[in-house]
């Protein structure tokens, strides 16, 4: 599927537009500064740029949302990441003696990438992705929200699509952005479950009895397996696929599916044969008795980069980034569209400088008549953005902003209630 008419060699022309009347920078620098609960938070964060021809340059740091804007808007990045909150201003890295300078905060985020399923995918490999594995990414938003909300207790999920073939998730509870690097990696060990590399032929192993967690993902799973693996990408109907989901179960059980294979060529009801297999099994045997359950979480279960979740000092592209490659804004999700959420309809930098020059209609021009009245360019960027295809994921960004300020309205209140009683 082609970008929607989106040409790489336009990025330098389109950046300067882009960062000028839509770039939602008051939003971010609101997500940013946490409320400024804590001083000097916003002032200590590390932003990197990525430059045209692959030019890096890390340790940018801004007091204000404005200075954070200029220098935006005068480079024009290709790329935006962000890093974590330092003991010192990032740009003042290189004036700390040595070993004073350290990470000391950053969200607990997640990066998922589907090149990680090439080997459970058929319909596309490497870059490409298409609606069929799409699915993936899909469950794995559904099992990991529900895991990080009730099993850990966060509530300020921020999920993002990378504007190409994957998704990251910040989790920005104060909580979360405490986390050392121990109980980060604890927490990623926790979530991870597809184990070993393109050797390994099993890489789920599960025991007995299941943990609450494996219960979970498997009731999502079930959901979407037969319309995906069998359906989508057919792992029982071409005989090397078939080989590979045989090779996960035992051998005599392997034996008689080989047989009964030979008189039944539908997908559904091979899957049903491997079932009653398994439930067979499980009535005699200790051992390889929930092998049904490890071939759907091997083909659906989120696979994680662990070392992102891991390091505090590990940069991770920032929201509102253009995808060079596709032109795709990297865009918050609202979970609640998720089943409908498509990626080939996630706009491009190109779109959206286009709908920016669009004659107005007349609604438009009379709100412009009284805008004009009082205007800002802070006014006038906020009606430009609302005029193209980003206003929606602008809005569902707002909405996230909004329920973290009502977590930090309550903090700050319970804080002076405390003080009071002293």
């Amino acid at each position: 599927m082609s970008s929607s008419g989106y040409d790489p060699a336009c990025l330098p022309d389109l950046l300067p537009l882009y960062y000028r009347r839509l770039f939602p920078f008051s939003q971010y620098h609101r997500w940013l500064n946490y409320g400024g609960v804590q001083k000097n938070y916003f002032h200590n964060r590390e932003f990197s740029f990525t430059l045209k021809d692959d030019i890096y340059v890390r340790y940018q740091s801004f007091t204000t949302q404005s200075e954070l804007e200029k220098e935006i808007q005068k480079m024009n990045p290709y790329k935006i990441d962000i890093g974590a909150i330092y003991s010192h201003r990032p740009n003042q890295h290189n004036t700390v003696k040595s070993g004073g300078f350290q990470a000391l905060e950053k969200e607990l985020v997640f990066d998922i990438d589907m090149t990680d399923y090439d080997d459970v995918r058929s319909c596309c490999s490497a870059a490409a992705i298409c609606s069929k594995c799409w699915t993936l990414m899909t469950v794995a938003i559904l099992i990991l929200d529900r895991a990080l909300r009730e099993d850990f207790g966060f509530q300020h999920l921020l999920w993002v699509y990378s504007g190409r073939r994957g998704v990251h998730c910040w989790v920005c509870d104060e909580a979360a952005r405490k986390l050392s690097v121990a109980a980060r990696s604890a927490v990623a060990e926790y979530l991870s479950l597809v184990k070993g590399g393109d050797e390994t032929v099993k890489k789920v192993v599960l025991t007995h009895p299941l943990h609450p967690l494996i219960e979970e993902a498997l009731a999502v799973v079930e959901k979407y397996f037969p319309q995906y693996a069998l359906q989508d990408q057919e792992i029982l109907s071409r005989k090397e696929s078939v080989d590979k989901v045989l090779a996960m179960v035992p051998e005599d059980v392997r034996k008689e599916l080989q047989q009964d294979f030979q008189n039944e060529k539908k997908p559904d009801s091979r899957w049903k044969l491997i079932k009653d297999q398994a439930s067979k099994k499980q009535g005699t045997a200790k051992k390889g008795q929930y092998f049904e359950k490890e071939i759907m979480l091997q083909y659906c279960y989120p696979r994680l980069d662990v070392n992102v979740s891991k390091g505090v000092n590990h940069l991770l592209k920032s929201p509102f980034s253009v995808h060079p490659k596709t032109g795709r804004i990297s865009v918050p999700m609202d979970l609640k569209e998720l089943e409908t959420f498509d990626p080939f309809d996630v706009p491009t930098i190109s779109l959206i400088c286009e709908e920016l020059d669009r004659p107005r209609t007349g609604e438009e021009e009379s709100e412009d008549v009284k805008e004009n009245e009082k205007d800002s360019a802070e006014r006038r960027k906020i009606r430009d953005y609302k005029r193209t295809s980003l206003a929606k994921y602008v809005k569902y960004f707002d909405q996230f902003l909004d329920g973290m300020a009502r977590s930090w309205k309550g903090e700050l209140l319970k804080k002076s209630d405390l003080e009071k009683e002293f």
